[in-house]
């Protein structure tokens, strides 16, 4: 009897571990494909293309910031801008990376997952800099980062770095609230 209970008990025991262990792999399987899906598809644009994202109009406040992995102000903001976006769903965001296409499976996918960027990334590969630039705002060296506030009322042009994620947010509702 004695074994009987135990050996019962022995496998109530094994089928409770299986159930959790199998449960934990599906969480984590679909942990992995959301994670797999974030920027898989990173569209390449000439100015051209780009240029109507940059007019959005609907009832959200759209960030657009021109970055570049190469640019150590822009890498260091992107956590920023991620977070603001992540705590605020009224909040659009669009990275236009100004890296190579040659580099995006190679570098750009790649630190985009390690630096868990989620918001939408599109290339940007037009060489005539200096015609895009002025219809993008005529004051703009051309230095980076370089964003554009806006909503459907506002728009703003802010080449800096936002140095922390309460200036982010101070910018923001500076912006959009004048």
């Amino acid at each position: 009897m004695i074994r009987k209970i135990v050996s019962i008990a022995v496998l109530l025991l094994v089928l409770i571990f299986s159930v959790s262990f199998n449960g934990k792999s599906a969480k984590l399987t679909t942990i992995q494909k959301e994670t797999i899906e974030i920027n898989t598809d990173i569209p390449v644009y000439n100015f051209n293309e780009l240029e109507p994202l940059l007019y959005i109009h609907n009832n959200k406040t759209v960030i657009v910031n021109f970055w570049a992995m190469w640019c150590a102000p822009c890498v260091k903001e992107l956590p920023y801008l991620q977070a603001y976006a992540n705590n605020n769903p009224d909040v659009e965001l669009l990275l236009v990376s100004l890296d190579f296409p040659k580099d995006i499976e190679t570098k750009l996918k790649p630190f985009l997952k390690k630096n868990n960027i989620k918001a939408k990334v599109v290339l940007l590969d037009d060489p005539d800099a200096n015609a895009w630039i002025d219809k993008i705002d005529p004051n703009w060296s051309g230095a980076l980062p370089f964003s554009i506030i806006f909503n459907s009322k506002k728009r703003t042009f802010h080449e800096r770095t936002f140095e922390s994620l309460d200036d982010l947010a101070l910018e923001v509702n500076n912006s959009i609230n004048k």
